[in-house]
């Protein structure tokens, strides 16, 4: 039996998730498979460490917060390739713009963009910038940030292995769904890194939050589409991220 862990899980999350240029074992992380799911919150915490860095160099410099954060929120996008963000739109373009199962996911695949794709980025583009600008001047909140980019990673993983595929085709399909150690794997490694970062009172908050968004969202998934796709899982980050923004803004 293939062992629970492997390092190429690393890499290859990372070579999935972000735009990194990682070598990566393509035979030994295709037979890994949904194995190296518990990694997700791993690029989570490689994009975040980079991003958080170049918030933090450009209020060192003298730029204002709402400068530093934009710089941040964009070395994120950059990092990830929009990846997130596009699963975000094309979910809410096909959701919300098709009327049946097979209409929604044939919109989901175009690479057009529509009038709910747009206003959900921007409409995540400007809750995810207003909250940084409030965070990222508090120094001892930047653990809650790097918290959130591993557990929003940690949603993706959970909503891969509750939902059957909604295609027989595309990214999700690909990697294919992760086991039930698996999945605990991630969400203990997310979980703790929090816990670690923010203390156990936060940590709490931040995980119910995104356990609540994680299941929301995917009751969603599941009534319109029968399943989770790579758009999906996309979205799942990007909506628990935003929830859990909103909810450390709120604590402040």
């Amino acid at each position: 039996m293939p062992p629970l862990l492997a390092w190429v899980d690393v890499p290859a999350s990372l070579g999935l998730l972000t735009r990194l240029p990682i070598r990566v074992d393509i035979a030994a992380a295709t037979a890994r498979g949904p194995r190296s799911v518990w990694a997700y919150p791993v690029a989570g915490l490689v994009v975040v460490l980079i991003a958080l860095a170049v918030g933090i160099v450009g209020m060192r410099i003298g730029l204002s917060a709402a400068f530093a954060s934009a710089l941040m929120l964009l070395t994120q996008i950059v990092l990830t390739g929009a990846l997130h963000e596009d699963g975000l739109a094309d979910c809410c373009d096909g959701f919300w713009g098709g009327y049946d199962r097979d209409r929604r996911l044939l919109i989901m695949k175009d690479s057009h963009i529509g009038t709910y794709g747009t206003i959900a980025l921007v409409l995540s583009l400007m809750v995810r910038w207003a909250a940084l600008t409030l965070i990222l001047p508090i120094g001892p909140l930047w653990g809650a940030l790097v918290g959130i980019a591993m557990l929003s990673r940690a949603a993706m993983a959970c909503v891969m292995a509750a939902l059957p595929h909604a295609r027989d085709t595309g990214l999700s399909h690909m990697v294919g769904r992760p086991s039930l150690p698996t999945l605990v794997l991630g969400v203990a490694l997310a979980t703790l890194a929090t816990s670690a970062m923010v203390g156990i009172g936060l940590a709490l908050v931040l995980i119910s939050i995104t356990g609540l968004a994680t299941f929301i969202w995917a009751v969603i998934a599941k009534a319109k589409v029968g399943g989770q796709t790579g758009d999906v899982l996309g979205a799942a980050q990007q909506l628990t991220e935003i929830a859990c923004l909103l909810a450390v803004v709120a604590l402040l």
